[in-house]
């Protein structure tokens, strides 16, 4: 394979990647976020999300279509994938409730994958059974599956970072309160010992 050949793979590697969208939002307690897409009917669809930080690490989360049909709808939910095709043409709302929440806010990250649309029935047998295409289409989502599975990775470790450090937080914190118990509890036997003795001597 020559230079020139190789630069064509790289621009159809490209151009064949789908729509990714990856976002970090921020949820206020009694609030909803929601996000849209346009796409055309038989369009593949999937929604990823995982909540970063905030209370549980829970969501309420819904996906509505065109028609106002629901096609997801989950509650108190910490992450997850959904993939769905379009069933038809127009905008595809995505929306993250905070609702049930009194005063914590949450972070959510997540990504919405929109695929190429439908191809066109009149194109030629040939074309649509290239070999080419089919491993430029296969390479484009390894790489989608990787870079989700390395952005995903990374906020499950600060997740448990940060659990870990309030946990040695509040080991810390009982083993200190443990020991100034300890301290008074000492301190009040040598105060009632020396008060005993002294009311022996006084009689």
């Amino acid at each position: 394979m020559g230079d020139g050949q190789y630069i064509l793979l790289g621009v159809c590697i490209l151009s064949c990647l789908t729509s990714i969208h990856g976002y970090f939002v921020a949820i206020d307690a009694h609030a909803e976020e929601c996000f849209h897409d346009k796409v055309t009917s038989g369009t593949k669809m999937a929604l990823t999300f995982e909540v970063a930080e905030g209370g549980f690490l829970d969501i309420d989360v819904k996906i509505t279509g065109p028609d106002n049909k629901v096609i997801y709808a989950g509650e108190r939910e910490s992450n997850g994938k959904y993939t769905f095709p379009a069933h038809m043409d127009g905008q595809y709302r995505y929306c993250f409730s905070n609702k049930m929440s009194t005063m914590t806010p949450k972070v959510v990250m997540f990504s919405i994958d929109v695929g190429d649309s439908p191809k066109d029935t009149s194109m030629d047998t040939e074309e649509h059974h290239n070999k080419l295409e089919d491993m430029i289409n296969q390479l484009a989502t390894g790489l989608t599956a990787v870079k989700h599975e390395q952005e995903y990775m990374e906020v499950r470790e600060r997740v448990h970072r940060s659990i870990n450090d309030n946990t040695n937080s509040r080991v810390v914190l009982w083993s200190f309160f443990e020991s100034l118990v300890l301290v008074a509890m000492t301190l009040g036997q040598v105060y009632y010992l020396k008060r005993f003795f002294e009311v022996r001597r006084v009689v």
